[in-house]
């Protein structure tokens, strides 16, 4: 009975709502602006300050903002220089200011199959549906970046959620060329990992979509609230670098607090270390390939200790992350590729602080993640997205653990929509499906739990 009145509860998209926000969103497609209409061949946004900055289009080093093109990477590369006289601010226009902001209004509709609902009617609680859906606007990111003087940059991101609550999501000086080498490049601050696959230039927006699971993947029998750790987090640090002049060998490796990006030192002591390696070459007529690996070492609190002067992360234990990617190019067709191997200690995989035994049967969780996502610049404006992620344990954390729970499941399809190309601004039609099934883990009958997430917004910077 229960079961039957949480299904009459639950939100429903009413059919002609529902026909008017998608046609409304359809038209702004279909029936474009003579801006929409064929333009010479390039692709679409990036940043906009560093394109007044040298007076060229976005494209230059985007394939698809906010996706970087090989070249658009070599800038990165090189300390955002382009080798020119326009590098220094000296030669700046005074009224130039390299400041960027991004933001996304957007309609989405977020669906759960086993949530736990509470009958108001009744107290008790049982699984049911649960779906919302309604418009809502993204956080707000304030991207500043350049160079200071010839070969020292810097990358500063202060951030809102849409809740408005204000953060640093990014804050690092880089100085680039030391001893006139390409090879000798040294960043500090806050700072993303030198992941080929970035989490922050995903094309995905939703909330089921918009980062990688094979990143923030941790076993489910783990205490998020002691130990958390996401690979596509960014970290406070200091990385040295270094590439080939044209940038087809690349390595970096990075000495960073054992915070996961968190300020004011919750975990007081302690430091990891990410390396990381690849190598680009020519495939004929297919383009520009590239095949890297990496590693994330680090140690982790088991139990947080303190008095009043505040709280400290102890009886630390070591876990990893490694793999393989690899970015393949077939003229207008590209696939990014990735797996991914995880190890946490017993001690964090059992949520046990180090000074208590291991329960029986206890062992050190491993697993293996793989991550295919194709792209297909249909041409300049538009994009085609799609992108399956699968996460197996290979061991659990128990013995009296299922061997699948936990195991993760996701898919996303969708599109961006382009409508004019400039060197001011970017604005993107941004369309996604994502969808997320794991392994027993509803938080009453253990059952699969599925959680879908339907976006339809304007992502657009200025």
């Amino acid at each position: 009975m229960l079961q039957e009145v949480l299904k009459l509860k639950k939100h429903r998209v009413a059919a002609a709502a529902f026909i008017a926000v998608y046609g409304w969103l359809f038209l702004s497609v279909a029936v474009p602006s003579a801006s929409a209409l064929p333009i010479p061949k390039g692709n679409v946004h990036a940043i906009p300050a560093f394109a007044r900055k040298y007076g060229m289009p976005c494209s230059s080093c985007h394939e698809a903002w906010p996706k970087l093109s090989p070249f658009g990477q070599q800038f990165k590369d090189n300390g955002y220089q382009m080798g020119n006289e326009k590098d220094a601010p000296i030669y700046q226009n005074p009224s130039y200011w390299p400041v960027s902001f991004r933001i996304t209004p957007h309609w989405h509709r977020e669906g759960v199959d086993h949530a736990d609902i509470t009958n108001p009617a009744t107290g008790t609680t049982a699984e049911g549906q649960l779906i919302t859906h309604g418009f809502d606007v993204s956080g707000l990111d304030i991207l500043t970046a350049g160079t200071l003087a010839k070969n020292i940059s810097f990358l500063l991101v202060p951030a809102a959620e849409n809740d408005g609550s204000f953060h640093f999501e990014a804050a690092n000086v880089r100085f680039s060329n030391l001893l006139g080498s390409s090879w000798l490049n040294i960043k500090a601050g806050k700072f993303e990992l030198d992941n080929i696959i970035s989490e922050k230039r995903i094309l995905g927006l939703s909330n089921n979509g918009g980062s990688y699971q094979m990143y923030h993947f941790q076993p489910v029998t783990e205490d998020t609230n002691v130990f958390t750790f996401g690979l596509g987090d960014n970290q406070f640090g200091a990385e040295l670098s270094g590439h080939s002049k044209n940038d087809y060998t690349r390595f970096s490796v990075a000495l960073l607090s054992s915070n996961d990006g968190n300020e004011n030192l919750p975990n007081g002591h302690g430091y990891d270390t990410f390396v990381t390696f690849s190598q680009a070459f020519e495939a004929g007529s297919l383009g520009l390939q590239r095949v890297g690996a990496f590693a994330y070492v680090g140690r982790a609190p088991t139990y947080t200790a303190g008095g009043s002067l505040g709280a400290d992360g102890l009886g630390q234990k070591s876990f990893y992350r490694a793999g393989f990617n690899g970015l393949w190019y077939i003229k207008k067709f590209d696939v990014m590729t990735q797996y991914l191997h995880g190890f946490d200690n017993a001690f964090l995989g059992n949520n046990t602080p180090s000074y208590n035994p291991l329960p029986a049967g206890a062992h050190s969780p491993t697993w293996d993640a793989g991550l295919i996502e194709p792209h297909y610049n249909v041409n300049p404006q538009l994009i085609l997205i799609g992108r399956y992620e699968l996460i197996r344990m290979s061991r659990q954390a128990l013995d009296t653990n299922p061997g699948n729970l936990g195991d993760i499941d996701a898919g996303t399809i969708g599109f961006r929509y382009y409508p004019f190309i400039s060197s001011r601004a970017g604005f993107a039609f941004h369309n996604e499906y994502s969808v997320v099934r794991q392994r027993g883990v509803s938080p009453i009958l253990n059952r699969d739990l599925t959680s879908n997430s339907l976006f339809f917004g304007f992502d657009f910077i200025f």
